[in-house]
């Protein structure tokens, strides 16, 4: 299985990235996926969860500014983050349990400025 995330980069306090993860191999498809993100100096933290049904949940501190999405057809997870403030600031890692093996992406950057 690999995972394979995008869309990272700078964006100004308030603005909006997408990032994705596109997962790939053997039992990947369609399966739950999580999101996390690690800022510097401290550690890697829960973002949100889609579930392999669709249902998603959120840390509190993103809830109402991120929304995760899914294109099935592509095997590829989206999180949508709004209302970016400069604590958002982290590398985000996409994760996917698949047969009880635990597969992380290589993480894109977010940066987000004041």
């Amino acid at each position: 299985v690999q995972l394979q995330a995008s869309g990272g980069g700078l964006v100004q306090a308030g603005g909006s990235l997408r990032l994705s993860c596109a997962a790939s191999g053997s039992g990947a498809s369609r399966n739950g996926m999580g999101w996390y993100r690690q800022a510097p100096g401290k550690q890697r933290e829960w973002v949100a969860t889609i579930a392999r049904g669709g249902a998603t949940n959120y840390a509190d501190f993103v809830k109402g500014r991120f929304a995760l999405s899914r294109d099935n057809d592509i095997n590829t997870v989206y999180l949508q983050m709004n209302s970016l403030i400069p604590a958002d600031t982290a590398v985000y890692y996409c994760n996917m349990w698949v047969r009880n093996n635990n597969y992380w992406g290589q993480g894109t950057l977010v940066t987000v400025s004041s």
